[in-house]
């Protein structure tokens, strides 16, 4: 069974920084594509940023120059290093990976910006 697992959340002021990771286990096969979203209470999820198997990335636009997006040396392992944290980026953040046409969702971190 594949579970993917989100570490790195908590609580910073505006202007600071987390690095988000996300692990993939219970599969040997290299995930294609993986990412990031973000979901606040009564909103849809939305796309944070992407990396597919050969590394291009993309980025939603509203943390674009912020955020970046990486994958570690183990090869289902997916990084999000945020900086210059606003506000308005709180919200529980998922990551996902693709494999086989089968998407598969971590349990997702909380992540909060104070002001």
């Amino acid at each position: 069974q594949v579970q993917l697992v989100e570490s790195g959340g908590g609580l910073v002021q505006a202007g600071g920084s987390l690095r988000l990771s996300c692990a993939a286990s219970g599969t040997i096969v290299r995930m294609n594509d993986m990412g990031w979203y973000r979901q606040v209470p009564g909103k849809q999820r939305d796309v944070v940023a992407t990396i597919s198997g050969d590394v291009s990335t993309n980025y939603g636009d509203s943390v674009k120059g912020r955020f970046t997006i990486s994958r570690g040396n183990a090869k289902n392992t997916v990084y999000l290093q945020m900086n210059s944290l606003k506000p308005e980026d709180t919200a529980v953040y998922y990551c996902y990976g693709d494999r086989f046409g089968t998407r598969y969702w971590g349990q997702g971190t909380q992540v909060s910006v104070s002001s």
